[in-house]
């Protein structure tokens, strides 16, 4: 590939990438966010409560919504947020037609699947695994290495062998429908051409929750850049960057062109927000702000947090319009076009 046709590609490819909008709950209800909610607010204890509520999820993009199903099962029955975010990542991870995440998950420029996760719990510990080919659940795997080592981050063969010596099944996770959408973007890369697929699920799914107890976690996974460079990881794996959890304010996750995300360690960024007084869609604004702030005009990138508070209240903010989180709390589980600054 050409260096222009490389940029052209990054360029297109992390426009789609996505940025989400952080509101308080007292905000968010406002009316005009919402799609398809109850005109009933005293059957939803998430409207009516406002901020505070617990337990409660929030997870990016519409394949959010199945993973915040299967989280919810886990924090209504009284578990642990660490349970909840694994269990609800796993969905689309095992999902083929969401192409962003696991299986099904769009391959880079040498038609191989590589995958990226992350996992925090409460009490500050976290496991990461990257460029991992042939496990359809990175995200178990990732929190395999938080629990039976002492080492945070494994990549690429090693982290494919610590599978499977701790159990996991290897498999083929490329999909036909993966592999095709590989070979028109391979055949046609001029950039007139109108290779990328259409009707995709937008990139990562982050998601970060609080159970009854009171507790954080928070879960990242994703396949990539679609196309991309053979090697290359993103934001997702890396602790601080893609996901961030600190029990004592608040977690957060991103998802867009996590190369800016990295940059500027944006959940960490918009964590540390929360400890400092910011409210969830403040801090998410001003980490935002900070990547802004580096590239002067407009960008033609996404970047969007989610962010959760230790008192339950949740914000979302994207750079660009177009960004989509679910939230799931009091027995509903709803998806919401999040605010944007640009």
């Amino acid at each position: 590939m050409s260096g222009l046709s490389r940029r052209n590609f990054i360029k297109v490819a992390a426009g789609l990438g996505a940025a989400g909008a952080l509101m308080p709950l007292r905000s968010f209800f406002s009316g005009s966010h919402l799609k398809g909610l109850s005109a009933d607010l005293s059957a939803a204890p998430l409207l009516a409560g406002g901020s505070g509520t617990k337990p409660l999820v929030i997870s990016t993009w519409k394949h959010g919504l199945p993973a915040n199903d299967a989280a919810w099962k886990v924090l209504e029955g009284g578990g642990a947020a660490l349970d909840a975010v694994e269990a609800g990542v796993r969905v689309p991870e095992g999902d083929p037609n969401v192409m962003s995440v696991g299986y099904g998950g769009l391959p880079d420029e040498d038609c191989k699947v590589t995958l990226d996760a992350s996992i925090m719990a409460s009490d500050g510990r976290a496991g990461s695994v990257a460029f991992v080919q042939g496990y359809k659940h990175p995200i178990s795997i990732a929190r395999k290495v938080m629990e039976a080592t002492d080492h945070v981050m494994i990549v690429g063969e090693g982290a494919e062998e610590f599978a499977r010596k701790n159990g996991f099944q290897r498999e083929d996770i490329l999909t036909d429908a993966a592999r095709e959408a590989w070979i028109k973007w391979k055949q046609k890369m001029s950039e007139e051409d109108d290779w990328f697929p259409k009707d995709l699920d937008h990139d990562t799914i982050g998601m970060v929750a609080i159970d009854a107890g009171g507790n954080l976690a928070g879960a990242c996974t994703t396949s990539g850049l679609a196309f991309k460079i053979h090697g290359r990881v993103g934001d997702s794996p890396i602790i601080g960057a893609g996901m961030y959890v600190d029990n004592e304010v608040g977690a957060a996750a991103a998802t867009g062109k996590g190369e800016e995300v990295i940059k500027i360690c944006g959940s960490f960024l918009v964590v540390e927000g929360l400890r400092q007084g910011l409210s969830p869609k403040d801090a998410c604004k001003r980490a935002l702000e900070r990547i802004l702030k580096k590239h002067g005009a407009k960008p033609t990138f996404q970047v969007a947090f989610i962010a959760l508070s230790k008192e339950g209240e949740i914000g979302a903010l994207s750079l660009q319009q177009g960004f989509q989180y679910a939230l799931a709390a009091g027995g509903t589980n709803e998806l919401v076009d999040a605010e944007h600054l640009l």
